[in-house]
């Protein structure tokens, strides 16, 4: 009599979790039986060329051969990005408009910008971060700097007397001098330039001796000894570089500073579609052909679930806040 009980009652379970599973598999049939019902838009808020643009491009590519619809990349650029994120957000929310855009834009431009015009939080739903590229700290061969412990010991022996470049007043890479300057408690003079490439090129000539740089636009200059690697800005060493050492292996901890970009779509796509994408977009990203595209512009995958994704740009968009609200950092 036990053993018949005991019998009924395995078999009862083994149906539940049956049904179960059966109608996960449901669910996600539907999802993406809704993702193959129209074509995809990725918008890219900036120009054609550079990471953001390769992105959605590899993103548009994987999802037309998966779910046989033509997916298309529209680069929507202007106002810092906004006028292709707005684009976005007043978009249907049915998983077939998606944006991809990087980090600054996200975590950075809603404490930075007085009237920065979206709520990040409640206007979109996150996706997955797609990929990252490394941050590095590099000095003019000139300023006889060797490593991030030389650069800390110069620096509080003469205060205010080194100066780094950045791309822009508020820029990534500005606050990750700000971030460098608080965890290693040096002065150093920040010199804003308007883009990156000049500011590498004063780098270069000697002008100034420091800069914070996403590693694939100096990795060349790296290699041929025409700028010095100090540190790389990430709690592990980059697999595009290992040579370089981090700063956290020189005594400075918590710059964990990345390049990023995201994917994201209209607030109130429904869940069962941010999950479908966020797992298509693994997927995708994990061809060993998408990851030597990847590879050759110093990136590599990063993808998350959307749940995680949201805490890590809520984390550190705080992160930034702090530095940029005690410094008292303002856009230009």
């Amino acid at each position: 009599m036990k053993q018949a009980t005991m019998n009924r009652r395995i078999a009862t379970a083994a149906l539940i979790a049956f049904a179960a599973v059966g109608t996960a598999h449901a669910q996600a049939s539907d999802a993406q039986k809704q993702l193959a019902s129209d074509r995809f838009t990725i918008v890219s808020p900036f120009p054609p060329g550079g990471p953001v643009d390769t992105l959605a491009r590899i993103l548009s590519d994987g999802l037309a051969k998966r779910y046989g619809q033509a997916a298309i990349v529209d680069n929507v650029a202007g106002a810092a990005g906004n006028i292709g994120i707005e684009k976005v957000k007043r978009a249907k929310a049915d998983g077939h408009t998606l944006l991809v855009v990087p980090a600054g834009n996200l975590t950075i431009n809603p404490t930075l910008m007085p009237n920065f015009p979206f709520n990040i939080e409640k206007d979109f739903a996150p996706v997955t971060m797609l990929a990252k590229a490394p941050n590095v700290l590099v000095a003019a061969p000139n300023a006889g700097i060797k490593s991030a412990k030389e650069l800390v010991a110069m620096a509080k022996a003469k205060p205010g007397t080194l100066s780094y470049a950045s791309p822009g007043v508020g820029s990534g890479l500005h606050l990750a001098g700000e971030l460098f300057k608080q965890q290693a408690g040096v002065d150093l003079l920040h010199v804003p330039y308007k883009g990156t490439a000049p500011a590498i090129n004063d780098v270069l000539g000697g002008s100034v001796p420091l800069m914070f740089s996403n590693l694939p636009a100096t990795l060349p200059f790296i290699r041929s000894g025409k700028l010095v690697a100090l540190g790389i800005t990430e709690a592990k060493r980059s697999p595009v570089a290992p040579e370089i050492p981090t700063l956290a292996e020189q005594g400075i901890q918590g710059v964990n500073v990345t390049s990023w970009y995201g994917l994201l779509a209209p607030a109130g796509t429904p869940p069962a579609l941010v999950e479908q994408l966020a797992k298509d977009a693994a997927a995708i990203l994990a061809q060993a052909d998408v990851a030597e595209r990847l590879k050759a512009q110093g990136m590599t995958e990063a993808t998350m679930k959307p749940a995680e994704f949201a805490t890590a740009m809520r984390d550190e968009t705080a992160v930034w806040a702090r530095i940029i609200k005690a410094r008292n950092i303002v856009a230009e």
